[in-house]
C-alpha cells in the first residue's frame, strides 16, 4: 500500500520504478490476412490530433503525444456546502484545481516503428482511433517487381 506522504525510501522507490518503465511504448498486435496487415495499438488518454502515421515501401512508423491534463475533479473546497445547509463561496485559489498527491501516468512523446516482410501500398492505409485503441490497415503491395538483367559478352 503506497502512503500519500512519501517518506525518503518512497522517493527511492518511485525512481527505480519510473527507470525501469522508462522504455515503455504503447502495447501492439498485428494481424496478417492475404491482402493486408493490421495494427492495432492502445493509446489511452492520447489526443487524435497527436497521432502522426507515415509508412515507406515496407515500414510503417507511428508517434503521438500523450499530453499532461489538469484534474478533472474539483477540490472539496469547491463543492463544499456551509453549516447553514447552503452552498459554500469559493474563493478563486480554493476553487482551482490541485496537483495530484501521486501519479504513475506516463506522459511525453514517443515512437514505434514496424516492418513488414513484404511491401505496402503507402496510398491506400486507412487508420481509425477509437476508445483509445488506434487501427491502422496497411494492404499489401500487389506485386513486387523483379528484374532480369542478360549479361553481355
Amino acid at each position: 500500500m503506497r502512503t500519500l506522504h512519501p517518506s525518503p525510501f518512497d522517493l527511492f522507490d518511485r525512481l527505480e520504478q519510473q527507470l525501469q518503465t522508462a522504455e515503455r511504448v504503447p502495447a501492439a498486435e498485428i494481424h496478417e490476412t492475404e491482402d493486408s496487415y493490421t495494427i492495432a495499438l492502445e493509446l489511452p488518454g492520447v489526443d487524435r490530433a497527436s497521432i502522426d502515421v507515415k509508412a515507406t515501401d515496407r515500414s510503417l512508423i507511428i508517434s503521438a503525444e500523450r499530453r499532461c491534463q489538469p484534474s478533472a475533479t474539483p477540490t472539496a473546497a469547491a463543492t463544499a456546502t456551509t453549516p447553514e445547509g447552503g452552498n459554500g463561496e469559493t474563493t478563486a485559489a480554493e476553487g482551482r484545481r490541485r496537483a495530484p498527491l501521486l501519479s504513475e501516468f506516463r506522459y511525453g512523446t514517443w515512437s514505434r516503428s514496424f516492418r513488414f516482410p513484404g511491401g505496402i501500398q503507402r496510398d491506400a492505409l486507412e487508420a481509425h482511433y477509437r476508445d483509445g485503441l488506434l487501427t491502422v490497415t496497411a494492404p499489401k503491395a500487389q506485386s513486387l517487381t523483379t528484374v532480369s538483367v542478360k549479361v553481355a559478352d
